[in-house]
């Protein structure tokens, strides 16, 4: 084990309470771990949300092992494929650590689970699948409304944000340009303007003058 500098002692103290955080935030489907590299055969510092079956005290993994033998290799790797002893499926991301003097001290590694949502996801599938449905031979939504739905998400991702936390200067700006783009001659297109921005049809009626 290589003596530790003040500064390094501070790097991995604070590198815990992040870890810490990061876990509590994704728990249960996020294991976080944190790898001390100036300690290799001991490297596992601390686990939460411990998914892997590891324990403090273990040795370093490959990664961890490669940064400590150079420096140049990327800090931030990350959703890269892993898997478990076990062969689940892992997404992981690991953050190397370095000090002032750029060497790999630590490294904060994430492996999120994917066998629960693929299980997810396999449900979700089954349940939206219609099997031996005959082709549909009428709609609910009018023609046009789907333009609209698309129209407006595009612009409120062009502002980072969502159609419901849109705000009503920028749902002026989006109205005025669905109406320039002619989508407002849509049938119960202020309707669908308004269930999209979780808004009443007044404000968009508002909006468009």
């Amino acid at each position: 084990m290589t003596s530790k500098t003040p500064e390094q002692r501070w790097l991995l103290e604070q590198l815990q309470q992040v870890a810490e955080g990061v876990a509590r935030t994704f728990a249960p489907f996020c294991e976080v771990v944190v790898h001390d590299l100036l300690d290799p055969s001991h490297a596992v510092l601390a686990i939460h949300n411990n998914l892997s079956g590891r324990e403090p005290g273990d040795p370093a993994t490959e990664l961890g092992l490669a940064r400590i033998q150079d420096a140049d290799i990327d800090q931030v790797i990350a959703n890269y494929p892993n898997h478990f002893s076990d062969g689940r499926q892992v997404k992981s991301t690991s953050v190397g650590i370095k000090d002032s003097d750029g060497r790999y001290i630590a490294a904060l590694c994430m492996n999120i689970d994917l066998s629960v949502f693929q299980g997810f996801q396999g449900m979700l599938n089954q349940f939206v699948d219609l099997p031996g449905a005959a082709p549909a031979q009428e709609t609910l939504d009018p023609v046009g409304a789907d333009a609209i739905r698309a129209r407006i998400d595009q612009f409120a991702a062009r502002m980072a944000t969502t159609p419901r936390a849109l705000k009503a200067v920028d749902r002026r700006v989006l109205v005025k340009e669905l109406k320039s783009a002619g989508l407002l001659e849509v049938r119960r297109a202020m309707e669908i303007v308004a269930g999209h921005l979780g808004v009443s049809r007044a404000s968009v009626y508002g909006y468009a003058r």
